[in-house]
């Protein structure tokens, strides 16, 4: 059994400390807010974010830093994508030889970075990897069957991290192809908003199917751009990952499409969210990504347009779908 810290007390975070001890290992979980800490420290439950859950005692809670990482074989980052590089800065000096694996699904806006490249660059570490795929948090800790992939340059680092996640209710795969993985995370996110606009419009099936379909594409085409495998994506942390996102009533993401689409402003919807939709940032980055590698994404542009130029959802359908006729390509 394993030393493990998760840092983020967050839905997911809370998630995997729970997972990860019931396996036996020793789990550490880290809460940035001090109250937080104290009230899970408390109640054992974490009600903001995975109500209905208790957190065993065996889990230690704890908002310092270095007493969460000390002697850790591995450490999970579980962060809201913008604060990911804050916090590598404060644990690089406290780093012994730890593995790191980030769960956190996202682009760093102002870098570009994928969360993968941060903890390389702040760390100075090559044990790092990240874990995708389809895990809605409320199910993994139902101990609902659910499948994700590990990917790491280093054979050895998935492995291991394999083998520490693998329990009867949550399978890993392996990767190799770390930009592929963290892409196809990230960028289906975007997608999924765009889904959660079809459900608030009340489109039908066909509109969903057409999207997530026409989204896969622009995800690879992006990712096949920035060096990612194309075989990736119709993997877990491609399409699978997609399909969950875009159709659960737990996904954050498609929640904030479905109330645009039924005519609420953005800043309205996140003002009254307690956890982070990822997929709002991203489009940011995914738009300049794409500017950089000369890359198409037409429903992602349209996704940008609604969110932050305040173009109706109907009119950005209709755009869509008045594009000039083309061949279906996937690259």
């Amino acid at each position: 059994m394993a030393d493990i810290s998760i840092l983020g007390a967050g839905n997911f975070g809370t998630t995997l400390a729970l997972l990860l001890n019931d396996k036996g290992h020793k789990v550490k979980l880290w809460e940035f807010f001090p109250e937080r800490a104290e009230r899970l420290k408390k109640e054992r439950e974490n009600k903001e974010f995975l109500k209905g859950f208790t957190i065993p005692a065996s889990v230690y809670i704890t908002n310092e830093l270095e007493e969460a990482v000390s002697d850790s074989e591995l450490v999970i980052l579980s962060l809201r994508c913008q604060v990911f590089r804050d916090v590598m800065k404060k644990i690089s000096g406290m780093l012994k030889d730890a593995i790191l694996l980030s769960v956190s699904k996202g682009i760093e806006l102002r870098s570009l970075k994928r969360m993968s490249e941060i903890m390389e660059e702040e760390s100075k570490s090559s044990k790092t990897a990240v874990l995708s795929g389809p895990c809605i948090a409320n199910e993994v800790a139902r101990k609902v069957p659910t499948t994700v992939v590990v990917a790491s340059e280093d054979e050895k680092v998935s492995k291991k991290i394999q083998d520490v996640f693998f329990t009867p209710s949550f399978r890993a795969y392996t990767n190799g192809d770390v930009i592929g993985v963290e892409l196809g995370g990230a960028l289906k996110n975007i997608i999924a908003i765009a889904a959660g606009i079809c459900d608030g419009l009340q489109t039908g099936a066909n509109t969903k199917g057409a999207l997530m379909t026409r989204g896969l594409a622009e995800i690879t085409r992006l990712g096949v751009a920035m060096g990612a495998k194309p075989t990736t994506f119709a993997g877990l942390s491609g399409i699978g990952d997609l399909i969950t996102t875009s159709f659960s009533k737990h996904s954050r993401n498609r929640f904030v499409g479905e109330e645009i689409g039924k005519g609420r402003k953005l800043k309205e919807i996140l003002k009254g969210m307690i956890m982070v939709a990822e997929g709002v940032d991203t489009t940011k980055a995914a738009l300049k990504l794409a500017k950089k590698y000369q890359v198409e994404l037409p429903i992602a542009e349209q996704v940008y347009k609604i969110l932050f130029k305040n173009k109706r959802s109907q009119d950005a359908i209709s755009d869509l779908m008045m594009r000039k006729p083309k061949a279906e390509v996937w690259s």
